[in-house]
């Protein structure tokens, strides 16, 4: 929990105090807590900014949709075989057994079986794909950050490497280095020492060349190295260095390098050589951030000039490296500087920059630096832990976990142990002598020179470090004559003695490690100088507290430049003396006179005039000083308060004691910066005050505190709620006095509390009161870390490490101090709240925080109280701020690392803030402000995607365990579900998903309990899946191939924020616009985690930069209500697929988790341990009925059906019984639907549906005829959705892909033999289909039924496709229409509602065309199908022989049907509306039509029927009307009957069709029967204009014009050809075999029902080849044609069927031809007629049959006969018998005519003797004729 931080220290070990003068601090108690205050670690608390470390997020794959998507299928497997073939076995190759495939893979095999295996992902990750908890967390009202300590830009470290001169190193160089601004001309750090020594002078030891580190806030083109180089002084006489600047390049000789080297051996002093200045920053980068360095040039934005493009620079223009990268290492850049400029004149860091001044000589030679720059890390900041190397925040989860023992870990944090290890109270300060200038990281090393910052003393900061030095620079002397000068610096304690030594206080030059302090310093030598300069910085260390006789003592000294006998010696020339308490403070020059010899006392001003100064007491000596110190505070009033709070704890104050009172309040004038520099140790020491000191000093103290505090806030440049100063302090430094006092919270609340309780009682309490409750976060943060460190100090010694610290219990006293505080505070807000002050809000969350830190630390019993109390206060539903402070505040307490783990109020109960957090939820959903419902749902997703993201809760037990906390709130929501329907969408599937999510985490046991109170509830409980599936049902744009897509709604209110999706959670519209507005691919976590198949680059179009995108997207999002799409459309590609990815796959989970929930409430429905409706099984069927509804992913698919299968196994009898028939028809619907799908593997799947289904048939109904009248229906529904044909190029209709695949779905169900490997495939037991459920014994399944089934579907199927294809020539081919219909009829024959339906259209059809009879016999089968069913079901009045003579009428009436008629009972069709009121109306149609078609004794029969209706009724009216019907039809019948020109009621055409443009009609005839006044022309003209349309250029259409028989093959290809026969019915008793001609009328016997299936015509022909002979030739074929059905009938044309046909001889035609006029005139004379009277009809027919026969003008067809077959050579031919029979017939035919005439004579009157004459002429003149030939002739007659 709480965690030592070593302070990130940039006060180097070369900087940093020690207490060198072993001074006792305990005499001045403030210097005491100012060390303290600086030296100590800080302790952090880990878990104060909450600690969250996710799993990694799933992998989402692309869902498969049918429609377009199915070809992305197709992609992916293809993009999966590219893969290598190790990681190629796809979800659907994995076989699997237990028909589950899914998620083994995914769900990393688990080997335990207890863990619950899932259908499909969790839905959760999907919703909220870009989970990012600290993002979630900031946009809590309040949130506090986390501050690192303050650090400021960057580390920039130097190193010399070498340094060359032209004319040759050879003695010792050495120089400094320090950061310096050109334009302000001041120096920034400190000096850095470096030396370079010739070889032979360099000590082997000694192989580490140091670094400096310089600090550096920010890159800046003015802030550049200076260099300065010396050596040592030049020896008079001696070599001068003009011969390192010497034009041409000239080498030392030997002999001078000799010299030259002894010299430097024996001259120690120095003096100034050269100097250059080495820009770090381009100008041009000046203004570049801190940002990493880009990868184009080594160390841009830092160190430029060395870039290597950069060349040489003048140094006039640009004081510049001029030098070539030699080589770059990773951020390090070596660079040579050139420009060292020779020091000519004495001169000064002013003068340098001076354009007027004279130009330096540059020195001939090279300067090599290593300089490299380094961000300052986090790790620099954060953790580095004791022994400099950085510690991993996080502890391993894996030993985590298995460390908590017992089954829910009790603590799954990371808690104080792991890092207890580290508190290191009593030796703080030697954690390692450089602990701080480790820095964690690795490039650094303990030997770098960290140059201190001089900006730290002026910075607008706390101090962090302690420093406490005196940087001194003597700058001139003047004097009035040349010497060689230099200086001596010494730190002396008093001026009593003069040989005393002076303080060790001097930071050595040399920075070698074993250098210690010195006790004095000197600076360079001005060679010969009258006024000399120097450019030393001579650093001294200070002791703690100085007192007035601690001094600076300069003494001057002149060296002779040349040996004697000796090495030269110095000689002093005089003194300086400065006291430091009077001066350290002064940043300006001083001036000091020099004093000729030291006297003791010689500071004192009696001293003075003893004293005797050179040049006249002149202040001849020039210096600076710069004091920086953490200790010594310049400000006067700090200094004060420290003195007074030294006298109060060391009690030495005088007795009034008041001055520390009026020091403290003097505070509050302290300037700002000085307040802020000293602000730790100024409140660690008002803290102190407040815990010991007696009430005034506390209260005194707080006030200070709240001022100090408030103006910090106030002051500083940040405006963040929290300032970031106060909260380093509570964060870091604070650390409670190290234990070394009794610890603050106590005496803080107390004092807190006595203030907010005088102000509740209505005392004035000043403005302090707004102020404290405006910092309230910071005092409640110091108690809260008070505490903390109390408990670890506790139980620091008493716990083995690794283990727990238990929680503190607070004392009573404290604890009822803190409770009543809260009160007063809480009251605050309430109050404050209903005036509308933002203070309240912020005060809520304070208050939130600190029962959220207390969670940690206090036993959680306690922090409930304070919680209950909070609840009690704002209790209910309140006002709408007030309501959502309450919901900021459960926000952030229910934030808590433990927040899972927590207990219960009482031992008994469960999570009490879980509870608490439900209930007020539930609450809030009904609160009338919307905003706060989304809040709420928010904050509950936010929870849940915490707890299933966290590494600690990853076991399937945690995961329960959080399910269980959160089950309570689905029970709400069932028991007030108006409250979840009142929400709006996004609610509503922010709650879906948290239902969801909680349901999926469930045991059985606790699922059983929500199932188990009643059957309601159960209902709801399952209504509330089914919005799931609503709510998050994937709509794609482009799809809805057979569900019409809805388009998508338009945004009805303008969204507040833009919404691109409005499936996926809220918070991932601020993503995706966030991700839009970063101008590259959008970066989060990388790639957010989310590894989705990347899209290649080229998606993000060059040509269209981001900008332009989004500004479209900015103009779409400010239209009102911008939908979603155009949002969508302004995305990214890339972002656009992810979004569609996350899409996808939240849909398809949600439905394979709501799949799962069924399936598993079947498994228990079957062990009837739940609540529901086992009759029915609604929850089920409604659940499916929605799966089935909605476009669902291949995945779904996957899965669905081995659970369809388990279901129908379980419940068949429920779900396929009666009540369920609105299901099943559903179900079977839209398993037809899918087995149209294009994707194959849906479509195999839909197949094994159909199977099951069967399946379910045989077992629970022993047959499948209900299934198959279900499917019927279904079948015809869908064909109503699908669109079964399509048009080819040429604009003609041809079966669409969709009908063959329905096709092919309808032949795999029965197809027996892939039946296995389509089970298989389909993840199902290959036995799946033949296993008998329980409770059965016998198997009942049947492929020939199951074949008889899909037979019956691909019958209905291909009607309805024939149908569809006519559409185009409907018009024109009613035939075929008519045809089409019928199909109809006959393939829905099943189900009677929907034959009914086609047969009405057919009648419609049929009335269109005129076609009475076939109308009628429309109207006659569908009354037959009513009554079959009624007689089935023994309803009403009719028995079978009523049906019977229905039969007689439309043989098509047939019995098969009434079984069914029965079985199609379902919802929407069946018997209902098979009444007999229905039958009579279409038998009453029937006769109308009959009527019509004069058919009258057709009507007669069906009046027949009608009749007993009428009778069982006693409808006498409607009686009489039928019998006066009937009166008039028989009278028509007789009419007919009696009418001398026979009645006909039809023609009779045979069609026979040739050529393939027929398509199915080639090579087919056809028997037309048409109405009767059609000729032959009229039907060949018609059938041309039909045909004719349908040839297409190549193709011609020809009528054969005779009626032979025709052989294809000798028909010409690419005609067509029609042939066209008029032929005759033949009537049942017919002898077909008879030679005569044969005339219709003769057969009108008596009334017999014109039914006709028979039909013949007679051709002549010759056998000699003429076209034509005489009658001896002429032979005669007489064809039979049988048409299937007879006429009339449903349709206007019938099939030939069976043609069979006759040869009659020539002979045999002539006896014929004669014996037919035979016939007809004995018919005639012996028909018997009605009454005598009525004569007139058979006269005239008579007469027409007489002249006929015997008039002289035709009498050539019986002679010539005669003259063909009884004269001459033919005669010979003919057999005898053929002889005979010729003769008899003519001797009959002799004797019927005189018979007739006879007759004829006694019939007619006077107008008719002379037509009868001629007959008698006629007939005698005949017989005379005929006896040439027949001799006996004339004896018979």
């Amino acid at each position: 929990m709480l965690h030592l931080r070593q302070r990130r220290d940039s006060t180097p070990a070369t900087t940093r105090w020690q207490n060198k003068f072993e001074e006792n601090l305990e005499q001045w108690p403030h210097l005491n807590e100012l060390v303290h205050c600086y030296t100590t670690d800080w302790v952090k608390d880990e878990n104060k900014y909450g600690h969250y470390e996710s799993v990694g997020t799933p992998l989402f794959h692309n869902q498969i949709y049918e429609g377009p998507d199915t070809d992305i299928e197709t992609e992916m497997r293809l993009a999966g075989a590219r893969r290598t073939k190790g990681e190629d076995i796809s979800e659907d190759d994995i076989p699997s057994t237990s028909g589950r495939q899914f998620m083994e893979a995914a769900e990393g095999d688990m080997p335990h079986s207890d863990v619950p295996k899932h259908v499909g992902q969790s839905p959760l990750p999907a919703y909220e794909p870009a989970f990012d908890w600290e993002n979630e967390r900031s946009l809590i009202f309040g949130q506090r950050i986390p501050e690192t300590p303050i650090s400021h830009g960057m580390k920039i470290s130097v190193k010399v490497q070498s340094l060359q001169f032209h004319a040759g190193l050879v003695e010792p160089f050495y120089g400094t280095i320090c950061l310096y601004n050109r334009e302000r001309r001041e120096k920034l750090s400190e000096d850095f020492y470096f030396s370079v020594l010739p070889t032979e002078m360099q000590n082997a030891k000694i192989t580490y060349e140091p670094r400096a580190v310089f600090y550096l806030d920010a890159p800046s083109a003015s802030v550049c190295l200076l260099i300065q180089l010396e050596k040592h002084a030049t020896e008079e006489g001696g070599v001068t260095h003009s011969v390192y600047s010497r034009k041409d390049p000239v080498h030392l000789t030997e002999r001078e390098k000799q010299k030259l080297q002894v010299w430097s051996q024996i001259m120690p002093y120095k003096e100034s050589f050269a100097w250059a200045m080495v820009s770090l920053f381009d100008s041009s980068t000046g203004a570049a951030s801190v940002g990493p360095a880009s990868p184009s040039s080594p160390l841009a934005p830092s160190v430029s000039g060395s870039s290597s493009h950069e060349g040489v620079f003048e140094t006039s223009a640009k004081i510049s490296l001029d030098g070539k990268l030699s080589y770059s290492n990773g951020n390090s850049v070596v660079v040579e500087v050139s420009n060292l400029n020779k020091v000519k004149e004495c001169y000064t860091e002013e003068s340098l920059q001076d354009p007027k001044r004279k130009v330096h000589k540059p020195v001939k030679g090279v300067l090599k630096l290593e300089i490299e720059k380094h961000q300052i890390s986090q790790s620099d900041l954060e953790n580095v832990s004791e022994n400099g190397s950085t510690t991993n925040d996080s502890v391993d989860p894996g030993d985590r976990i298995a460390e908590s023992s017992g089954k829910y870990p009790v603590n799954v944090g990371d808690d104080p142990q792991g890092s207890i290890s580290k508190w290191n109270f009593h030796d703080g300060k030697d954690i390692s002598a450089n602990g701080a200038n480790q820095h964690g990281s690795a490039d650094f090393n303990a030997d770098d020179f960290h140059a201190f910052d001089f900006r730290t003393t002026t910075r607008n900061e706390p101090f962090l470090q302690l420093f406490h030095c005196l940087y001194v620079y003597p700058l001139t002397v003047s004097l009035s004559r040349k010497r060689n000068l230099f200086i001596r610096v010494e730190l002396r304690e008093d001026d009593g003695d003069v040989r005393r030594h002076p303080l060790e206080a001097m930071y050595p030059r040399d920075p070698g490690l074993d250098a210690s302090f010195q006790k004095w310093a000197h600076t360079q030598v001005a060679v010969g100088a009258r006024a000399a300069c120097y450019h030393d910085e001579i650093k001294l260390s200070l002791p703690a507290m100085w007192t007035p006789t601690h001094h600076l003592l300069f003494t001057f000294f002149h060296v002779d430049m040349q040996t004697k006998l000796e090495a030269p010696k110095p000689v002093v020339i005089g003194y300086a003396a400065l006291p430091l308490s009077s001066h350290a403070q002064l940043r300006s020059e001083i001036t000091l006179p020099i004093m000729k010899e030291l006297v003791p006392h010689y500071l004192q001003d009696m001293g003075r005039e003893r004293l005797d100064y050179l040049e006249d007491g002149k202040h001849v000596f020039r210096l600076r000083l710069r004091l920086c110190s953490s200790l010594y505070p310049i400000n006067e009033r700090i200094r004060d308060f420290f003195l007074e709070y030294d006298r109060h704890t060391l009690r030495t104050s005088p007795p009034w004691g008041s001055e520390l009172l009026e020091a403290i309040n003097s505070l509050k004038n302290v300037d700002s910066t000085a307040l802020l520099q000293f602000l730790h140790p100024i409140l660690n020491m008002l803290l102190h005050l407040i815990g010991n000191g007696g009430e005034t000093l506390q209260v005194a103290a707080f006030r200070a505190m709240v001022n100090i505090v408030t103006r910090v806030q106030q002051e500083s440049v940040d405006d963040a709620e929290r300032n970031h100063f106060l909260v380093n302090y509570v964060d870091y430094a604070f650390d409670d006095f190290g234990g070394r006092q009794p610890p603050v919270y106590p005496g803080l609340s107390t004092v807190w509390g006595s203030l907010a309780r005088s102000k509740a009682k209505g005392y004035r309490v000043g403005p302090v009161y707004d102020d404290v409750l405006a910092m309230a976060w910071f005092f409640l943060e110091l108690i809260v870390k008070s505490m903390a460190l109390e408990k670890t100090r506790l139980f620091y010694h008493s716990i083995p490490i690794g283990e727990d610290i238990p929680p503190m219990q607070l004392k009573d006293g404290v604890f009822r101090c803190i409770m009543q505080l809260y009160d007063c505070l809480l009251t605050e807000v309430h109050e404050r709240c209903k005036k509308g002050l933002s203070l309240a809000k912020r005060l809520n969350s304070s208050l939130a925080f600190f029962c959220y830190d207390l969670l940690s630390i206090v036993e959680p019993r306690q922090v409930f109280e304070l919680v209950s109390l909070y609840l009690d206060k704002f209790s209910g539903v309140c006002q709408s701020v007030l309501h959502e402070c309450k919901l900021t505040f459960l926000q952030i307490i229910c934030d808590h690392d433990l927040f899972v783990e927590m207990p219960g109020r009482d031992p008994s109960d469960r999570n009490y803030l879980s509870s608490v957090l439900i209930q007020e939820l539930f609450l809030t959903w009904d609160h009338e402000d919307l905003s706060l419902r989304a809040k709420a749902a928010r904050i509950l997703v936010v929870l849940l995607c915490k707890h299933e993201f966290d590494v600690r809760y990853q076991k399937p037990e945690d995961k329960l365990y959080i399910a269980q906390l959160y089950f309570p709130l689905i029970g709400q929501i069932l028991d007030e579900m108006p409250v979840f329907y009142n929400l709006n969408s996004v609610e509503k599937r922010e709650v879906a998903i948290v239902i969801l999510q909680i349901v999926r985490n469930l045991d059985d046991g606790s699922l059983v309990k929500a199932w188990q109170q009643s059957i309601a509830r159960t209902r709801l409980f399952f209504k509330l899946m089914e919005e799931c599936l609503l709510l998050f049902e994937h709509k794609k744009p482009a799809d809805g191939m057979l569900l019409g897509s809805s388009s998508r709604n338009p945004v009805g209110e303008a969204p507040a924020s833009p919404k691109y999706s409005d499936r996926l959670s809220p918070a991932i519209n601020s993503y995706l616009s966030e991700a839009s507005r970063q101008e590259v691919r959008p970066q989060g976590t990388p790639d957010n985690g989310y590894l989705w198949q990347r899209v290649n680059s080229q998606l993000s179009s060059p040509s269209q930069p981001y900008s332009l995108r989004e500004a479209l997207a900015q103009a779409q999002s400010s239209r009102i209500g911008a939908s979603a799409q155009a949002l969508r459309e302004s995305l990214h590609p890339l972002l656009r697929q992810k979004l569609e990815l996350w899409e996808e796959n939240l849909s398809a989970s949600v439905s394979l988790q709501v799949l799962e929930m069924t399936e598993k409430f079947s498994m228990m429905a079957a062990s009837h341990s739940i609540a529901t409706d086992y009759g029915k099984l609604d929850c089920i069927t409604a659940v499916f009925m929605s799966f089935l509804s909605r476009n669902q992913p291949l995945t779904f698919w996957k899965a669905f059906f081995p659970i369809f299968n388990c279901v129908f196994d379980l419940h068949g009898a429920t779900l396929m019984a009666r009540e369920n028939d609105r299901f099943l028809k559903q179900v079977t619907f839209h398993l037809l639907r899918l087995a149209v799908f294009r994707n194959e593997n849906i479509r195999k799947r839909a197949v094994v549906g159909l199977q099951i289904l069967v399946r379910s048939s045989f077992y629970f109904f022993m047959q499948t005829a209900r299934l198959r009248v279900m499917l019927i229906i279904t079948l015809s529904e869908l064909m109503s959705d699908v669109q079964v044909t399509q048009m080819r190029s040429d604009g003609s209709l041809e079966e669409s892909g969709e009908a063959r695949r329905l096709r092919k779905s309808l032949d795999e169900v029965k197809d027996e033999t892939k039946n296995a490997s389509l089970l298989y495939e389909c993840g199902l037991p290959e036995t799946t289909l033949l296993t008998i459920p329980d409770k059965m014994t016998e198997n009942r399944w049947s492929w020939s039924e199951v074949t008889y089934l899909s037979n019956s579907l691909l019958l209905a199927l291909d009607a309805s496709l024939e149908h569809a294809l006519l559409a185009p020539v409907m018009s024109m081919d009613r035939y075929a229409a008519a045809e089409s219909f019928y199909k109809l009829a006959m393939a829905f024959a099943p189900v009677p509602d929907l034959h009914i339906m086609w047969l009405l259209h057919l009648c419609d059809a049929h009335q269109e065309m005129q076609s009475w009879a076939e109308a009628a016999q429309c109207a006659v089968a569908v009354a037959g199908v009513v009554m079959q069913a009624l007689v089935a079901r023994n309803d009403g009045v009719w028995s079978k022989d009523h049906v019977a003579a229905l039969r007689k009428i439309c043989p098509m009436v047939s019995s098969e049907i009434s079984s069914e008629a029965s079985a199609a009972e379902v919802e929407g069709y069946g018997a209902s509306k098979l009444t007999v009121d229905s039958a009579v109306k279409y038998l009453q149609l029937a006769n109308k039509l009959f009527l019509q078609a004069e058919l009258f004794h057709f009507c007669a029969s069906i009046l027949e029927l009608v009749i007993p209706v009428y009778k069982s009724r006693r409808a006498y009216g409607q009686l009489a009307k039928c019998h006066t019907l009937l009166t008039n039809i028989y009278e028509s019948i007789v009419g007919q009957e009696s009418s001398p020109i026979p009645f006909t009621d039809a023609t009779y055409y045979r069609v026979g069709f040739y050529g393939d443009r027929f398509g199915k009609l080639d090579k087919k005839e056809y028997v037309y029967r048409e109405p009767r006044d059609i000729r032959l022309g009229d039907i060949m003209e018609k059938l041309s204009h039909i045909y004719e349309s349908r040839m297409d250029g190549n193709h011609t259409l020809h009528i054969i014009p005779d009626s032979r028989q025709v052989k294809s093959e000798e028909l010409q290809p690419g005609v067509c050809y029609l042939q066209i026969t008029a032929v005759d019915p033949v009537m049942e008793d017919e002898d077909l075999g008879s030679r005569r001609e044969r005339i219709f009328s003769l057969s009108t016997g008596s009334v017999r029902a014109r039914v006709f299936d028979r039909f013949l015509f007679d051709t002549p022909f010759t056998k000699n080849g003429k076209t034509q002979g005489g009658l001896e030739d002429q032979w005669k074929r007489r064809t039979v044609l049988q048409t299937e059905g007879s006429f009339p009938a449903l349709v206007n044309r019938l099939l030939v069927t069976k043609s069979e046909s006759l040869e009659f001889s020539p002979v045999e035609n002539a006896i014929g031809m004669i014996e037919t006029r035979t016939a007809a005139l004995r018919n005639e004379l012996e028909e018997p007629r009605s009454s005598e009277g009525d004569q007139l009809p058979r006269l005239q027919s008579l007469q027409r049959i007489l002249q006929g026969s015997v008039a002289v003008q035709v009498n050539s067809g019986v002679l010539s006969v005669c003259t063909a077959f009884l004269s001459g050579e033919p005669a010979t031919r003919l057999r005898s018998q053929e002889l005979q029979q010729l003769i008899a017939a003519l001797l009959e035919f002799m004797a019927v005519c005189k018979r007739a005439i006879r007759v004829h004579f006694r019939l007619i009157g006077e107008e008719d003797q002379d037509f009868h004459t001629q007959l008698v002429n006629g007939f005698q003149s005949l017989t005379a004729e005929l006896s040439h030939y027949i001799p006996a002739i004339l004896s018979e007659l």
